[in-house]
């Protein structure tokens, strides 16, 4: 069966969250909650983020307005024939922890990457009501196969960290970090269950 339709049955049964979002789909939701992506998402890794802040240090526009969008920490790679994009994994989030702040503040809605992020992250997305998600490491062929359309928006040169808008599908993703300030990372370490 094709990867490209082929949907595991306990992901097709995940409730579905259009991207991007308000802030009234932010407040429902809760620490632990697993939800399937679609909608419009758009990328940025390291160099990206270093870009987008040098521009807010300018004083210059961004290329997309962030307010209320979803930025996925994803760089995908070459698409082979019949696909839009190639494996599109998440990358380590903290690497983007420096830069965070800044966007929080231009009102982006939330993030998607892998990993914990670090204090001052949280404490922004609190002040900005954004959320955090994180979707499967180490499953980039089948995430990929989530994206139906790719567009470039900017940083052509940066080649794999080019800033990207994706549309995605039944994109899998568990939130990490909501509006109450609970983190599911602790939760599971403590034995807590989700409250939802």
């Amino acid at each position: 069966m094709s990867m490209l339709r082929y949907q595991p049955p306990l992901l097709a049964s995940l409730p579905e969250v259009a991207v991007p979002f308000g802030p009234e789909v932010a407040a429902g939701l809760a620490a632990g909650d697993f939800v399937r992506l679609t909608g419009i998402v758009f990328t940025g890794r390291d160099q990206t983020h270093r870009r987008l802040v040098a521009l807010l240090d300018a004083g210059q526009p961004l290329p997309v307005d962030l307010a209320g969008q979803l930025l996925y920490y994803v760089g995908p790679s070459p698409a082979r024939p019949g696909r839009v994009v190639g494996a599109a994994g998440p990358t380590t989030s903290y690497r983007m922890d420096a830069y965070t702040p800044r966007l929080l503040a231009c009102g982006l809605a939330g993030m998607l990457g892998k990993g914990a992020r670090s204090a001052p992250v949280r404490r922004a997305m609190q002040e900005h009501g954004a959320v955090y998600l994180a979707t499967i490491g180490g499953a980039g062929a089948f995430l990929g196969a989530c994206v139906k359309a790719c567009t470039l928006v900017a940083f052509a040169d940066a080649g794999p960290e080019a800033m990207l808008r994706l549309e995605v599908k039944g994109l899998p993703a568990v939130v990490i970090n909501d509006l109450a300030g609970r983190d599911y990372y602790e939760m599971v370490q403590k034995g807590l269950r989700p409250t939802g």
